[in-house]
């Protein structure tokens, strides 16, 4: 049997998994795991200049495409704490992340040595399993457990925790005739969707509500296929964006108290069935319980047990794999098809895209300072099709999902449920780093740009390219929105008069300058008619220096984003557009 260090064992194990690239920071209980790292040879490293920011690096890793599992690397004691946050986000999204962190050897585990810290006990309440690795032959197999762990049912993250002298320790371990366990994931019976059809065949305003758990089961083909065969709309939640593309004729639209559209809302108050599929009825989706489910019955099909039920009590529950359902749906509904079993829906279909037609909100302003709604049009002008948004929180977020537009899975990367500040930049470095090609465009608020605004570097470094748009109020503006029911404005304001930068007129942080310190390139647009010629020009900083572009945008203080207490209560603080059916409009919401 070949002999070689427990920590050896695990990075071949690594290997064997399919892992091409972790995201890291070495430190002294893990330099043992950066040595054998190095020795392989094989396996690539991006060195994260803060430890959170590797968590989140290997989660945008993990959403860029189907199949992949992002590592995050640090050493013990507070690396291990700064990836909990990370952990917590791909938690919350059903995310398969792997957390490696260092420990004090086993002797000093209870005499409070240097940095030593319990950190499986923390990182338990944030993940599907945590352990600390006490006998170096279990090494390889714990990674192998946690592989299998990851991926079976609802998907989520690891994290191993292994002692220096662990690490160190020599086994017996054959790597050549290893293999990965098989995923375990629940699938619906036919008879379980043969009663799901039924209750949707048997609705007169059906429709199906797409979940992040379609994306992860890389089974929008059989949304889309589905969906036509019976000809019933869609909506997708936040984290299902892109599982139909919005210009389909079958996609209703986003319903939400923030991220929604005006006719996703109306056409699911309309509606007296709903189909939820990989979805976790997210309160800024449903808003109350009483006013989204009132007059209508509902299905909900989801991996996790324990989800059906949680919010709200089903009128028939399927625990399932999303692809595993949507695989039999399609043939179900195909022979009930050929039998003229399925209703006709083209008159609720062409109701729901009449809605669609004709009810948006207003985009085209030319005001300066300029108002956000102006620079997502102009982002839906700039960018085609195949562009991967990235965001995370706050009113840039909000009105992003409001105003842009997604046609393709995992092309809407978002940490949804968690919303951590600052996740939006590592996260586009972790997809960049899954897909050297594709088109990122990050979007984030000042706030947010500012909070892992050191990660720039590493997209210098590591020759990352994205353009990342930075929509600067000089705010915390969802919270400072938030505080108008509170009679505030209070301790949310980032503007100051910035000495060493008069010309941001109070606006604060001169992120130009910071971004181009970190070795990037940066643009600062302060008028609506430039936004165009700043996005080609980042298109070409990009080709020609292969880093981060950053394309600041100065807007107006205040604004406040369209959201209400209830899908039926929604507030529009600016013009809204009820079209003529037959005009052609000219904004893209």
């Amino acid at each position: 049997m070949p002999k070689m260090t427990a920590i050896e064992a695990a990075v071949h194990v690594l290997e064997k998994e399919g892992v091409s690239v972790c995201f890291g920071v070495p430190g002294a209980a893990i330099n043992p795991f950066y040595s054998a790292l190095q020795r392989n040879g094989r396996i690539g490293h991006i060195l994260a200049r803060h430890v959170e920011g590797a968590s989140h690096m290997a989660e945008g890793y993990t959403r860029a495409e189907a199949g992949n599992i992002g590592v995050c690397v640090g050493t013990s004691g507070p690396a291990g704490t700064d990836m909990i946050t990370g952990l917590y986000s791909a938690q919350a999204d059903s995310i398969p992340i792997l957390c490696i962190t260092g420990q004090a050897p086993r002797a000093r585990l209870h005499k409070e040595d240097f940095q030593a810290v319990d950190i499986p006990s923390i990182a338990k309440p944030v993940t599907k399993w945590a352990t600390t690795v006490l006998e170096p032959a279990q090494v390889p197999f714990v990674f192998q457990q946690a592989f299998h762990i990851m991926r079976s049912g609802r998907p989520g993250p690891v994290l191993i925790d292994l002692p220096f002298d662990v690490q160190m320790a020599e086994i017996e371990f054959d790597i050549d005739t290893y293999q990965p366990l098989p995923a375990y994931k629940p699938a619906a019976t036919r008879a379980q969707i043969e009663k799901a059809l039924t209750m949707l065949n048997e609705a007169e305003r059906p429709l199906i509500v797409s979940g992040g758990g379609v994306i992860n089961a890389d089974a929008s083909a059989q949304l889309v296929e589905f969906a036509e065969i019976t000809g019933v709309p869609v909506i997708p939640t936040l984290m299902g964006w892109g599982s139909i593309p919005d210009d389909h004729p079958l996609m209703a639209g986003m319903v939400g108290l923030q991220t929604s559209h005006r006719y996703g809302n109306a056409t699911m108050l309309k509606s007296d069935f709903v189909l939820g599929i990989g979805n976790r009825w997210a309160n800024r989706h449903t808003g109350s319980v009483g006013v989204y489910t009132k007059d209508r019955k509902f299905v909900h099909i989801d991996i996790e047990p324990t989800q059906i039920g949680r919010v709200f009590m089903p009128d028939f529950g399927i625990v399932s794999d999303a692809g595993a359902a949507l695989n039999l749906f399609v043939e179900v509904a195909k022979e009930w098809k050929a039998a003229g079993k399925l209703k006709d829906r083209s008159a609720w279909s062409d109701e729901c895209g009449v809605r669609k037609r004709t009810m948006h909100r207003r985009t085209d302003f030319d005001n300066t300072p300029i108002k956000p709604q102006r620079v997502y049009e102009e982002m839906n002008r700039a960018f085609g099709e195949d562009t991967c948004y990235v965001s995370v929180i706050g009113l840039s977020q909000i009105a992003g999902a409001q105003f842009l537009h997604v046609y393709k899975p995992r092309r809407w990367i978002n940490a949804g449920q968690a919303g951590p500040l600052g996740w939006t930049l590592p996260a586009a470095l972790g997809i960049r780093a899954a897909d050297p090609k594709r088109r990122i465009v990050a979007l984030s608020g000042d706030y947010d740009f500012q909070f892992l605004i050191e990660e720039l570097a590493v997209g210098a470094q590591f020759k990352l390219p994205y353009i990342h748009v930075v929509v600067n109020n000089s705010y915390l503006g969802l919270i400072r929105q938030s505080q108008r029911g509170f009679q505030m404005d209070f301790q949310v304001q980032l503007s100051f008069e910035n000495i060493n930068a008069p010309e941001l007129n109070g606006y604060g942080v001169d992120h130009v300058a910071v971004a181009e310190g970190f070795g990037c390139k940066a643009i600062r647009v302060t008028d609506p008619g430039e936004i165009q010629a700043a996005f080609a020009k980042a298109d070409e900083l990009m080709a020609q220096y292969q880093v981060p572009v950053v394309v600041e945008i100065i807007l107006e203080r205040v604004t406040n984003i369209a959201m209400g207490t209830e899908i039926d209560n929604v507030t529009e603080f600016e013009e809204i557009l009820d079209l003529p059916e037959q005009q052609p409009h000219r904004v893209l919401v």
